[in-house]
């Protein structure tokens, strides 16, 4: 079975669910490079209607380097979420480390135009069997 990692958060009744997992065939451990791919999903469980502009990445490696990544929308989307409604897609992140971790946000924008950002709770990045 392969291993994943995962994290979930609510924010004003927006519930950010992740599920990482690694990817071998696009990794080059040789080179010093891991890929995983994490998958979102994003359910509105308010009565808000609201739309996803923006996000906010932290990525750490094993080393303890950290980047950030700030862009607008996710995977070239900005999706509106109405109550009851959620949002999925599949991203990827490389690391120069077999282990790492991901956390974030997303910047909301409400129909009243009132800003406020949700928050991704912090999930695992790990090679298969690395961690116990």
């Amino acid at each position: 079975m392969e291993e994943t990692y995962g994290s979930e958060a609510c924010t004003r009744g927006f519930r950010v669910r992740v599920r990482s997992q690694f990817l071998p065939e696009h990794s080059a451990p040789e080179q010093g490079r891991w890929f995983f791919a994490y998958h979102v999903t994003i359910i509105n469980e308010s009565d808000t209607t609201a739309q996803l502009v923006s996000r906010h990445w932290i990525v750490t490696d094993a080393q303890g380097e950290v980047q950030e990544v700030r862009g607008l929308g996710v995977v070239g989307e900005q999706p509106l979420l109405r109550p009851g409604e959620e949002f999925s897609y599949t991203s990827g992140c490389p690391l120069p480390t077999p282990v790492g971790s991901m956390h974030g946000s997303y910047r909301m924008i409400a129909e009243n135009g009132e800003t406020f950002d949700i928050r991704i709770a912090p999930f695992t990045l790990a090679v298969p069997g690395l961690l116990q």
